[in-house]
C-alpha cells in the first residue's frame, strides 16, 4: 500500500515539479511534549496543475529523479491568494 499525504505547495517554479510541505504532530521521545514537525517532499506534477499555496494530496511513487519520490493525486483546495501577473 502506497502512503498518501496532504500538504501545502511551497514552490511551483520548476517544470512538472512541486515542493510540498507536510505538517505533522508527534510526541517527543524523552520529554513527552507534543511537537510540531514538517516534512518537505518534492512532487511530480505531470500537467502543472497545482500552484503555490494550494493544498494537495500526494502519493508515494517510483523515483522520478534524485529527490522526486512522490506524485500529485489531486488538488484538494485552491489557494485564495491573488493570481500572479
Amino acid at each position: 500500500m502506497r502512503r498518501t499525504l496532504q500538504g501545502v505547495v511551497t514552490s511551483d517554479k520548476r517544470d512538472k515539479t512541486l515542493r510540498v510541505e507536510v505538517k505533522r504532530l508527534f510526541r517527543h521521545a524523552k520529554y513527552g511534549k507534543i511537537v510540531r514537525g514538517r516534512t518537505v517532499c518534492h512532487v511530480h506534477d505531470e500537467n502543472n496543475e497545482a500552484h503555490e499555496g494550494d493544498t494537495v494530496e500526494i502519493v508515494e511513487s517510483r523515483p522520478h529523479s534524485k529527490q522526486k519520490r512522490w506524485e500529485l493525486v489531486r488538488v484538494v483546495e485552491k489557494s485564495k491568494a491573488v493570481a500572479r501577473v
